[in-house]
């Protein structure tokens, strides 16, 4: 396995595999992988015959008083995981790699930006958007991994590529949890003992509304209702949002009568940290 930090090497690494008539996944990441990354690898190295991971702290989809400066890199880590799970090449740019000099183009949305993560993070999916198209413009993969713990951005990524008419197939990948019910995120380092405790309110409350619309309820304010409660019953914890939405559009709904995403975001600590799940798994 490889690593490169230019552009012009993915695309001599790709050029190569194409003239052997090879396919090519990707999968996105901003390092610091776990098992969650590592079941987006499996999947991509399962239906392509080459995986780029790409590792890049992404700077545009930070807000200002967001946590880019200390979120958590280890590059070393994140090759020797990749490497293991069969990926063949990974793409570790810095910045100014990605973002030259006068960079003013991008790429936004509307709509399903305008809801859940991106009322709290209005810049985020512009750098989301932005980030991905370029990548996908310079890996040119068959097919490209997302995991479904970012449900939204999933969403976001699946209506850019069909709005631009871009060439590749998206996977939705499902979401990993710990042994003790909490979703797998880089950002789970944060947590301190205490802390980590009460992180697993998030599953908690998801396994009562996933309960509730398997019992058959389909009012959206009882279910949302019902999460809340759990949730401000623990001291740590802070609510940025729980909401039930289309699970197409990410508009907020007051019955299930449509696949929907039941979607939280909830602050332990300092910490932000989201969670999911969508009603026709539930269903199924």
């Amino acid at each position: 396995m490889k690593i490169v930090k230019t552009i012009a090497e993915v695309r001599a690494a790709v050029k190569e595999w194409r003239s052997e008539g090879l396919t090519v996944g990707l999968v996105p990441t901003m390092g610091y992988l776990h098992e969650g990354h590592a079941s987006l690898i499996d999947a991509s190295v399962r239906d392509n015959d080459r995986t780029v991971v790409s590792d890049f702290v992404n700077p545009m989809q930070f807000g200002p008083t967001e946590d880019l400066q200390s979120y958590p890199r280890d590059l070393e880590h994140d090759a020797a995981l990749a490497e293991a799970h069969g990926a063949d090449l990974i793409f570790n740019p810095e910045p100014d790699e990605m973002y030259h000099e006068g960079f003013s183009s991008f790429v936004d949305m509307t709509v399903l930006t305008q809801e859940l993560c991106g009322l709290s993070r209005p810049v985020h999916f512009r750098g989301v958007c932005t980030v991905v198209s370029k990548l996908f413009n310079i890996v040119t993969p068959d097919r490209a991994y997302f995991g479904k713990k970012d449900a939204q951005q999933l969403a976001v990524i699946r209506h850019m590529v069909d709005d631009l008419n871009m060439p590749l197939e998206i996977i939705g990948c499902p979401l990993i949890r710990e042994e003790d019910g909490l979703a797998k995120s880089s950002r789970n380092t944060y947590l301190n003992a205490e802390e980590r405790k009460a992180a697993l309110v998030l599953s908690q409350a998801i396994k009562i509304g996933s309960e509730l619309v398997k019992g058959g309820e389909t009012n959206a304010e009882k279910i949302v209702s019902a999460m809340k409660a759990h949730i401000e019953a623990e001291p740590l914890a802070r609510i940025d949002y729980v909401k039930l939405v289309d699970a197409a559009t990410m508009q907020q709904i007051p019955t299930l009568d449509r696949p929907a995403l039941c979607a939280i975001a909830v602050y332990i600590g300092k910490t932000r940290l989201i969670d999911n799940f969508f009603t026709e798994d539930v269903k199924a």
